[in-house]
């Protein structure tokens, strides 16, 4: 398999009350707070169409996350079998993306509030894009 190289820019970055990754929940829904996504000026004209009570995906960079590795215990419980990660949800692995579901609370300017996220204070954020709703056709 030949390597290519890509480039990944940051199109913002999360604000949250949670300064470490050991504070932070598993999941969104596991009791993480709301937090502020603050979009770079270059970029904000791109959240036109985003309202307050929309459903957005947020795609985070995982900046704490351990690259090398490729298997373990699911959810850090050693009572669950090795598996390989990407079986997982877990932000260490090769390339430390993470996918966040959350609702739009507030917008001011170039900030989102959104939650729940279990994204800590400082994550870059690399795209955001919209929850799509099944058709009824589909």
């Amino acid at each position: 398999m030949s390597e290519t190289s890509y480039e990944i820019k940051p199109i913002g970055v999360m604000r949250s009350e949670l300064a470490s990754c050991e504070a932070a929940p598993r999941q969104g829904n596991e009791g993480a707070p709301d937090a502020w996504v603050e979009v770079n000026s270059a970029v904000a004209e791109g959240l036109e169409g985003i309202a307050v009570g929309s459903e957005i995906i947020l795609i985070t960079w995982f900046h704490k996350a351990h690259r090398d590795i490729l298997k373990l215990h699911p959810r850090r419980d050693k009572s669950k079998p090795v598996t390989g990660v990407f079986s997982t949800r877990s932000p260490d692995r090769p390339n430390p993306l993470g996918l966040h579901r959350v609702a739009v609370l507030e917008i001011t300017g170039n900030r989102l509030k959104v939650g729940p996220i279990e994204a800590i204070d400082g994550t870059p954020v690399v795209d955001i894009k919209p929850v799509l709703l099944k058709s009824v056709d589909s």
